[in-house]
């Protein structure tokens, strides 16, 4: 079987590559190890955003985008996203997505943190994603030119004989054969999403693996801005329930943060108080409950049970069902795994450093994020960088191959990282994901010190050995080596910056330094002999 492209993953990112390819007549495989509508996009909540009402602008959204990057963003890259976000919801409109609006016609915009104006855009309230994505699932399956491989586990990709170039990927079929399987393509299209199954408590569905993260690490491609995980300030934290995202909206729409004694406390954190910027959410709410030993509150009752239904179904209906009436009680919260800024090093094409590879979506490390992520670009992330991706490889851009995804090209000078392998070790420790997940939240998550990343350093590199020594059978072992081996190079970079940034917070660096306002690349040993990268090596 030979493709156009073969992309694997079916979220918002990936279905965009696909559906702009048959657009143009190219054949596509999709390839994701569940079905095609389970994915982080689907449990989006918040919006999407773009500079489409009347007064906003795509440089405001642009400098909005860079002041919470924190002094990381490639400004290249963010200015590729705002500017082509107009036209990225005009295609999603055209294809259906039925985005909410006023009486009058109007689309409804709302506010989300660090935003300066109203761009965020919202179907059925809270449940954005799920129509996205049910929407552009639809027009995948009625295109002649698009296949699918649902239930199949991508566990390597192909690379051609003595050439680096990858050309295909080798599958496991989990639909009843457990067989494996090998496709090739002109292209692979990397667009797995996140890893959110790194930490114990995530709002990331359980198919968040890092699975992209590590086939490209192994094939020899660069991944950058590892340290960078946002934990998402308000999950649901209530006993006997499940963690559950509260949207963010939800806090642009008035909710008040408040402790244990019905305090609002955001004033003594930041002057934007529940609008700040994620990482400060974050830290702040975590900042009360150590103070108080009690849970922190976001209150919400003051909208009326009226708006908390039109503009949030979801999460009133959620909450209900496990007791809790969000319009005459306050929903007890806490921070929650969310989101990866960092990821495979692309160009703003989403071109590789292996012809080839590309990759779109969470899974891939544009620039646009920098240290934190603003609240609801990571939806028009994929969209914007998945047609890109189409783009750039039919209307012959000139960017060649040889200097693609280079940190030379960086509008910041990048750091070096070389990571060498392990050694493998026959008969080692081999962990549970809970006790990955466990060492994951105590020492690289929120807050982070040397001793507990060393500590956590020691276990991983142990594990990953133990994991070599011990071939995976089936996907559940596949996925617990990727987040291990994803652990242990996040970890390797968090080490390496000393000092707080963003969503990187070091207890023992607490402050920002700008001699550190550089990006950190990692590179596995094997392809130390590429181009070397701009900047001083460690």
């Amino acid at each position: 079987m030979n493709y156009d492209y073969i992309i694997v993953g079916s979220g918002i990112a990936g279905l965009s590559v696909a559906l702009a390819a048959a657009q143009g007549g190219k054949r596509s495989l999709i390839v994701t190890k569940s079905n095609l509508e389970e994915s982080n996009t689907r449990y989006a909540q918040g919006g999407i955003a773009a500079a489409v009402a009347e007064g906003d602008t795509t440089r405001s959204h642009n400098d909005d985008t860079l002041i919470a990057g924190a002094g990381l963003c490639d400004d290249q890259a963010v200015e590729v996203l705002t500017g082509d976000a107009p036209a990225r919801i005009a295609e999603l409109i055209r294809l259906g997505v039925p985005f909410d609006r006023e009486e009058n016609g109007e689309l409804e915009l709302g506010r989300e943190g660090a935003h300066s104006a109203n761009r965020i855009l919202h179907a059925g309230g809270d449940a954005t994603g799920k129509y996205i994505e049910k929407t552009l699932a639809a027009a995948i399956r009625q295109s002649a030119l698009i296949e699918r491989l649902e239930q199949h586990f991508v566990t390597e990709l192909i690379q051609e004989a003595g050439s680096d170039r990858v050309s295909g990927v080798r599958l496991l079929d989990e639909s009843g054969t457990s067989t494996a399987q090998e496709i090739r393509g002109r292209f692979v299209v990397l667009a797995t999403g996140g890893a959110g199954q790194l930490y114990r408590y995530t709002t990331n569905p359980s198919v968040t693996t890092g699975d992209g993260f590590a086939l490209a690490w192994q094939a020899g491609a660069r991944l950058a801005d590892l340290e960078f995980f946002q934990f998402h300030p308000t999950a649901l934290n209530l006993p006997g329930a499940p963690t559950f995202l509260i949207s963010e909206a939800v806090r642009g729409d008035g909710a008040i943060l408040r402790n244990a004694s019905g305090e609002a406390f955001m004033h003594r954190y930041d002057p934007r108080l529940e609008l700040a910027s994620r990482d400060i959410v974050a830290r702040a709410i975590a900042s009360e409950m150590a103070l108080t030993g009690q849970p922190v509150y976001l209150d919400a009752t003051h909208l009326g049970e009226e708006t908390l239904r039109h503009r949030f179904p979801s999460i009133y209906k959620y909450c209900q069902e496990y007791g809790l009436d969000i319009s005459k009680q306050p929903i007890p919260v806490s921070p929650a795994a969310h989101y990866f800024m960092g990821g495979i090093l692309t160009g703003s094409w989403g071109e590789t450093a292996l012809p080839g590879l590309f990759a779109c979506g969470e899974v891939a490390c544009t620039g646009v994020h920098g240290a934190n992520r603003l609240a609801s670009n990571s939806l028009l992330e994929g969209l914007v960088f998945g047609q890109r991706i189409y783009d750039y490889t039919t209307s012959g851009v000139a960017v060649p191959l040889s200097t693609a995804a280079s940190p030379a090209n960086f509008s910041l000078t990048a750091v070096e990282l070389t990571v060498e392998p392990v050694i493998t070790e026959t008969g080692g420790e081999l962990p549970s994901l809970a006790e990955l997940q466990d060492l994951m939240w105590q020492c690289v998550s929120l807050s982070r010190d040397q001793v507990g990343l060393q500590t956590a350093l020691s276990r991983l590199t142990g594990w990953q050995a133990s994991l070599a020594a011990t071939p995976p059978l089936d996907r559940a072992g596949y996925e617990l080596r990727n987040l291990v081996v994803l652990g242990r190079l996040m970890t390797e970079a968090a080490l390496v910056r000393e000092e707080s940034r963003g969503a990187h917070y070091r207890s023992d660096f607490p402050a920002l330094n700008e001699a550190w306002r550089r990006r950190i690349v990692l590179q596995p040993a094997t392809v130390a002999s590429q181009p070397e990268l701009a900047g001083a090596a460690v």
